[in-house]
């Protein structure tokens, strides 16, 4: 018995011992076989995230592509665009040369054709006055023949019965080409300047004493003024120029009679307040640049000006000097625009008159010259201006253009004489120059009251903005010999004691009346 339950735990224990590795590799298949799953769907999973990757990549390489295709379409269109335009400018101003070389020639073809005219009519008229010659000794011989007289007899004879028919004659004859020279020139001169007038068309600019520098609020105010004022000194100081920091909201306002100066110290104020760093040292910094800037504007507006112009090769430092004139002014005409206005209208009357239209349009632009630099040396701008050419090696035509386009000495040319014209019409047009209500109404009562100095004057107006100044006579008082003599008194007076630019027409009117009744 005993044996028996031995040998049925035996044989318990050896099922056992079978059936456990049986169940132990049972169990390692299936886990096997689940993790093959998982690794199949996780490859699965890989290799879509890796298509849908590529997917992506692929549109955005796409997408980057296109946007570089149009930014680089874009790009060729604007260059294409900024290429025409300047393509557009170079051949209409290649044009304008062309034109301009063409009416040159035809005007020299034209000289040309008039001298050919002028030396054959000279060859005619020599031939004619040994024809004439020949003749009239013929006719002397044949009247000391049929009369016995000598020649010298017949002249005395002659001369002394004609003499006083001729002398009446002569006179007539004086007094109306005269008077017809003097119509024909003030025609023919009205004409050239009207042509000239209507050619030149430039606009004017008026500048102040202040400029406004704007600030980005009234916080920079502050800034700008800096510790005890140490930053308002050290710019008023570097520039000249004086600041004022007032309540006019977001705004400094930098007065000074110096422009030069002013720009400066408005481009360094500009500067500092985008820079926002405001100390002294970072102002010297600023103001240093600002002068170079300035300087480099002046040279550039300079060059603008005489390719404007029309005038070539013209000495650096002269050309510096008419950049400098951009920020001059005379009773509010900018003296550069100005300057360039007298050069085209001195060509223009150049052309008109068939002078030298270069040489006229030089004259013209640099006869202001002195004004650039009159604030700093002692003289008048005239005398300035003579010295400068001199010094730069400028024509002596030139010369004498600068120094007598106001009258203080003798024209020797033509084109000095065209030079003063244009400066005149260039100065006196108006809307060229304005005057404040004050000084306007000022000068008006300084004209009347000099014409009402004088005796035997009625009343006087002043009309045409001051052009022009009416003189009504007592007509017991002033005769009409008197009137000439009241006329130049007048306008001798308002020379001495009165500055204005231009020129004054003075009109003497002296008229009777006499009035009666029918009864």
């Amino acid at each position: 018995m005993h044996f028996d339950v031995v040998s049925l735990i035996i044989g318990i224990l050896a099922a056992l011992a079978i059936a456990i590795p049986a169940t132990t590799v049972i169990s390692s298949a299936i886990r096997k076989k689940k993790y093959d799953e998982k690794v199949g769907t996780a490859e699965e999973k890989a290799r879509q995230i890796i298509d849908d990757a590529v997917k992506n990549a692929e549109a955005k390489k796409r997408e980057s592509m296109l946007e570089i295709k149009e930014e680089s379409i874009r790009s060729k269109n604007e260059l294409d665009k900024e290429i025409k335009e300047r393509r557009n400018e170079i051949q209409n101003r290649e044009r304008r040369i062309t034109q301009r070389e063409e009416n040159l020639e035809k005007k020299v073809t034209q000289v040309e054709k008039r001298e050919a005219e002028f030396i054959a009519k000279e060859r005619e008229l020599d031939v004619q006055r040994e024809e004439i010659a020949k003749l009239n000794e013929e006719r002397v011989q044949e009247l000391e023949r049929i009369s016995g007289l000598t020649s010298e007899q017949a002249k005395d004879y002659l001369l002394k019965t004609v003499e006083e028919d001729v002398r009446i004659d002569t006179a007539k004859l004086v007094k109306d080409l005269t008077a017809a020279a003097k119509e024909e020139a003030a025609k023919k001169a009205k004409e050239y300047v009207v042509n000239a007038i209507q050619k030149c068309a430039a606009d004017h600019v008026s500048e102040a004493t202040i400029s406004v520098v704007q600030l980005p609020s009234d916080e920079m105010k502050g800034r700008i003024i800096g510790r005890e004022g140490r930053n308002i000194r050290a710019l008023e100081t570097l520039t000249g120029v004086d600041l004022i920091v007032d309540d006019t909201p977001d705004a400094v306002v930098l007065s000074s009679f110096d422009p030069v100066r002013r720009e400066i110290a408005r481009i360094a104020l500009e500067k500092l307040i985008v820079d926002g760093r405001i100390h002294p040292a970072k102002i010297e910094e600023s103001v240093e640049k600002a002068q170079k800037e300035v300087e480099n504007m002046m040279r550039e507006e300079g060059e603008n000006a005489a390719f404007e112009a029309g005038v070539h090769g013209i000495h650096p430092e002269l050309i510096k000097l008419l950049g400098r004139m951009k920020f001059r002014t005379s009773y509010g005409q900018n003296a550069l625009k100005h300057s360039i206005e007298v050069s085209q209208l001195s060509g223009l009357l150049a052309a008109e008159i068939g002078v030298d239209i270069k040489t006229a349009k030089r004259a013209g632009l640099l006869h202001d010259i002195g004004k650039a630099v009159d604030h700093e040396m002692e003289g008048s701008h005239i005398q300035l201006g003579v010295d400068l050419c001199r010094k730069y090696k400028e024509g002596p035509i030139v010369i004498n253009s600068v120094e007598s386009h106001h009258g203080d000495v003798e024209p020797q040319s033509l084109i000095a004489c065209i030079v003063q014209a244009a400066d005149a019409i260039s100065a006196a047009r108006p809307g060229a120059r304005r005057e404040t209500l004050e000084t306007y109404a000022n000068r008006l009562k300084q004209l009347e009251d000099i014409a009402d100095s004088f005796k035997g004057v009625e009343k006087s107006f002043a009309i045409q903005a001051g052009r022009e100044v009416r003189i009504m006579v007592v007509p017991e008082q002033i005769t009409d010999a008197d009137m000439v003599l009241l006329g130049r008194d007048v306008a001798k007076k308002i020379e001495s004691e009165l500055a204005y630019p231009g020129q004054i027409k003075i009109s003497v009117i002296r008229e009777s009346r006499i009035t009666d009744y029918a009864k």
